[in-house]
């Protein structure tokens, strides 16, 4: 068993192949986290501030982890970055973007708004596994993750 129960992840993933495939390999490599999907950005940022359909609902916990795609409808990953690095309440949260862009100017752009990580989605499925794999250990078995308690 890998990871933490009490420290949920937040991933904001539109591609339904794209995010099976990740919940399958961290269920796979014994990941207990709890994880939740948010489709684009406008439901990340209700599921972030508890607006919209999130609004009185308490099983939108605060996530000690986003991962995110750039490439989202409506508002896109890079807005939901900066918006989050931006809040005082939750810029700590670690965000790693996870994405098939590789485009230079999306990675300069990401890490001006703080992103703690820019990973690149491999369209190969061992690749997958293993940045998927790398993924867990560092952000989950290695690194101290900051308190999810909302400051």
């Amino acid at each position: 068993m890998i990871g933490n129960p009490t420290q949920p992840l937040l991933v904001i993933e539109d591609s339904d192949e794209d995010f099976e495939a990740f919940y399958r390999i961290m269920q796979r490599q014994g990941v207990i986290n709890p994880i939740f999907r948010c489709q684009d950005g406008d439901e990340a940022l209700d599921f972030l501030y508890h607006t919209g359909s999130y609004k009185d609902d308490q099983t939108a916990p605060r996530p000690a982890i986003i991962l995110v795609d750039l490439n989202l409808p409506g508002t896109d990953g890079r807005e939901v970055i900066k918006q989050i690095k931006q809040d005082k309440n939750l810029k700590t949260i670690p965000v790693i973007v996870l994405t098939t862009s590789a485009n230079p100017k999306d990675i300069e752009i990401c890490y001006r708004y703080c992103v703690n990580s820019y990973i690149l989605k491999p369209i190969d499925i061992n690749r997958l596994i293993q940045t998927i794999q790398s993924f867990i250990t560092y952000w989950l078995d290695i690194v101290i993750l900051p308190d999810a308690v909302s400051k």
